[in-house]
């Protein structure tokens, strides 16, 4: 599933190539016709992401919120004139995803999958979602009660980390487990989980109640810091500069992007000991038992 800082990417992008523009919107698959209806010959006015949901807002105040889910994916394509800022090389490398249908721009869109639940399309380009967990038309009031759900997004401005930090204290809830809890906080996923309580050295089975206000603070600041990075470059780089000596942040993946995701069996780069794997609620976890106590 796509961390918080992918759905950032994919509202900047929104933003870039869409934003000032009427689209006509359709649902290929059938399941989205009603919704699509609602939204199709509008104007785009602004994209924004909370967590790991994807809200376009439209002249008409309504509001297309997607949420990928496990499955879902989107594709952007376009002609010379469809670029943005996550675009890299060509208007088809859209954040993490890189379609090839063409070897030339093309404002054109191809013909859509069968799985492709929305589509959308402007003078200059498009963009496809397929297989998404929820793809539908919200009001705006209706995009506040989604988001009065969800915890405090680190990436947005007016995030309150308060909020993270009252529903971390008042948990028996393992911190790993709080860390995952979209209710708790917004837009981190496995590896930004693992990766900042092994940068932060708190021990993962730490249940969130008995978390010092410093450690839940550092978690906080640290999941910012790291997911900054992941809008910046589109890949979750989690590792410092020091521990990685002349592999520059877009080199670093895969093999020195993480200091503890998917090393088990490997020695800690600080303390030596053994990482493990551990099931927790249901998903992997990555710790050291070395210096995580």
């Amino acid at each position: 599933m796509p961390e918080g800082h992918s759905i950032h990417r994919l509202a900047r992008q929104f933003n870039d190539v869409f934003a000032g523009q009427s689209v006509a919107v359709s649902s290929p698959q059938g399941r989205f016709t009603e919704g699509a209806q609602l939204l199709d010959g509008h104007r785009i006015t602004h994209a924004f992401a909370h967590g790991k949901h994807l809200f376009v807002g439209f002249d008409n105040e309504l509001y297309l919120n997607v949420h990928l889910g496990i499955y879902g994916a989107f594709s952007f394509g376009g002609d010379e004139f469809f670029t943005g800022a996550s675009s890299i090389g060509a208007p088809r490398k859209i954040g993490e995803k890189e379609i090839h249908q063409t070897d030339e721009f093309s404002a054109q869109p191809p013909e859509p999958r069968a799985t492709t639940r929305a589509r959308l399309v402007s003078d200059h380009g498009w963009a496809d979602v397929v297989g998404p967990t929820v793809c539908r038309t919200l009001t705006h009031n209706e995009v506040r009660q989604v988001r009065s759900k969800l915890g405090p997004d680190p990436l947005n401005q007016d995030a309150d980390p308060h909020l993270f930090y009252a529903a971390a204290a008042k948990t028996s809830r393992p911190i790993g487990v709080v860390l995952m809890d979209q209710k708790a906080i917004s837009g981190v996923g496995n590896i930004f989980r693992a990766e900042s309580l092994y940068r932060c050295k708190v021990d993962p089975f730490k249940p969130g109640k008995e978390c010092s206000t410093d450690e839940l603070e550092a978690l906080w600041l640290d999941n910012r810091h790291l997911l900054e990075i992941g809008v910046r470059v589109g890949r979750i780089i989690t590792t410092e500069t020091k521990d990685r000596p002349g592999v520059s942040e877009e080199a670093a993946w895969p093999e020195h992007a993480n200091y503890v995701y998917q090393r088990q069996g490997q020695a800690c780069p600080r303390c030596g000991a053994t990482i493990r794997r551990q099931e927790i609620a249901a998903r992997k976890l990555y710790w050291c038992p070395g210096c995580q106590v």
